[in-house]
């Protein structure tokens, strides 16, 4: 039975260890290998008397050495945090601060300055390669117990500085075998990532293809441009987790002439709605393909997940709740709701993480103890429920916004404005107080003006509910993540404003 992180490793290393876990830019690790590898590395912190319950940040670019130091780290009883290597220096100043490591991972100048700033033990990655793949295995340190942390993952919210989710190993192993047990990876994937490992969607990837004993390639930076489709195809990939940005771009390279489609077997998506359309396409051009739909959040990793190819059959839902764990929506009062009723999303169940770190106050309200019960989330997000249990996510807090004294939710507008003909991606940034305006502004990118926009969108979504403005753009500003940047958006709206 797995009960800590690296027994995930483990296993797939006693059942096939010369099956390879990780490739990239034409290195191959072996399960026997990144096993080995990670067992020298717990011994390497022991010996640096990293103890038990000791932060460690990881800011490394991608690469084979980062699963094995993420194993290393749960052998040692370490808790691993890892950060995009492209962070800027105020944001790793913040995590440095507010984790006080133990130990610093990283080749980065900036983040090793900021390191040296704060007095935090800084080491390159050139130190524990030799060390990770070739060199002599040694004594283990005490194991750590299930209950103990093993991971914090920053997430920035909507406003302040980022927060880190807190997460143990029964918690962290009870999502990942839940979300396998669901999406069924096989033993003959190649689960090909090309998001960052920073990204709880990229870093679970290693998690989920473990327990599969499938192959995760991971793609190197920029390979969601022009090269997608021809990494797809050279590396045979069968499994694609993505987010909208890649999504589109996939299906825009498909739609070239001469482009070879890849024979994947499932897309994956979580983290932000992926547009119909988009799918369609790839289905269109992948014969193969199936998907799955998500929805989940940091606190609790995933909620809910569509059966495969159940978007087709009930647009809109985000899934039912994973084995072993229940969703429910509450109203005002915390009673729970009718199917249909629009209400908070509450989440319960091994699942949800530990809290903040470091914030009790933040912890109280979003992880409130109910005596008896299985810890719960609220989620502040809103959504309604089915008679069949299948979640339909209606907006995030921060989503859910008045047009003209009318609530309205960013995912609605964003729908139908992929529904327009000519309209390749959108984002809608909802009005601030502090603006005194009461209209949303519609981000486009596409062949339309944005009064053709605006026009055809009536005919897709009620008259008050249609956005006073549409700004077109090339494209559409996105994080490292390859979400939509809001605080982008927000910058070209101010920008737009001052004209």
């Amino acid at each position: 039975m797995n009960v800590l992180l690296h027994d995930l490793v483990d296993h797939a290393a006693a059942m096939n260890p010369e099956a390879v876990a990780i490739g990239h830019d034409g290195e191959l690790r072996t399960y026997a290998a990144v096993a080995a590898a990670s067992r020298r590395l717990a011994a390497w912190l022991a010996e640096r008397n990293i103890q038990r319950g000791d932060r460690v940040i990881i800011c490394l670019p991608t690469g084979t050495l980062l699963p094995a130091l993420l194993y290393a780290c749960s052998r040692a009883a370490a808790v691993f945090s890892v950060i995009h290597e492209q962070s800027p220096a105020a944001a790793v100043r913040h995590v440095l601060a507010d984790a006080e490591p133990a130990l610093l991972i990283t080749d980065g100048p900036a983040a090793a300055a900021a390191g040296a700033e704060l007095g935090v033990p800084t080491v390159g990655s050139a130190e524990l390669l030799a060390l990770a793949w070739d060199g002599p295995e040694q004594g283990l340190p005490t194991p750590p117990l299930r209950v103990d942390p093993v991971c914090l993952i920053y997430t920035s919210g909507s406003t302040g500085m980022p927060k880190a989710v807190v997460s143990t190993h029964a918690q962290l192993v009870f999502a990942a075998t839940a979300i396998a047990s669901v999406l069924g990876y096989r033993g003959d994937d190649t689960v090909y990532c090309a998001l960052p490992l920073s990204f709880d969607y990229g870093m679970y990837q290693i998690f989920l293809s473990a327990l599969a004993g499938a192959r995760l390639q991971l793609g190197s930076p920029g390979v969601a441009g022009p090269t997608l489709a021809r990494q797809l195809v050279a590396h045979r990939a069968t499994v694609l987790p993505a987010v909208p940005a890649l999504a589109r771009a996939l299906a825009r390279l498909l739609s070239r002439p001469g482009v070879a489609a890849p024979r994947l077997r499932l897309l994956t998506n979580t983290g932000a709605a992926m547009p119909a359309e988009v799918l369609g396409e790839l289905r269109a051009r992948i014969p193969s393909l199936r998907v799955q739909l998500m929805f989940g959040l940091t606190e609790c990793k995933r909620a809910a997940i569509m059966p495969v190819d159940e978007d087709l059959r009930r647009p809109g839902a985000s899934g039912r709740a994973l084995p072993g764990t229940e969703i429910l929506i509450v109203d005002a009062d915390g009673v729970p709701a009718a199917p249909g009723t629009v209400g908070e999303i509450v989440v319960r169940g091994p699942h949800v993480m530990a809290g903040y770190w470091r914030r009790p106050e933040l912890t109280a309200s979003r992880f409130p103890r109910v005596e008896g019960l299985f810890p719960q989330l609220n989620t502040g997000d809103y959504g309604w429920m089915d008679a069949d249990g299948y979640l339909y996510f209606v907006g995030r807090r921060d989503d859910i916004y008045k047009e003209r004294g009318t609530r309205v939710s960013v995912t609605e507008v964003e729908a139908a404005a992929y529904r327009v003909p000519g309209v390749e991606a959108a984002a809608v940034l909802p009005p601030r107080a502090e603006d005194a305006t009461d209209s949303a502004t519609l981000f486009v990118v596409g062949v339309l003006t944005a009064q053709e926009v605006l026009t055809a969108l009536r005919s897709e979504l009620d008259e008050i509910k249609t956005p006073r403005t549409c700004l077109v753009l090339p494209e559409l500003p996105l994080s490292r993540n390859g979400k939509v940047d809001r605080a982008a958006l927000y910058r070209l709206w101010q920008e737009h404003a001052h004209v």
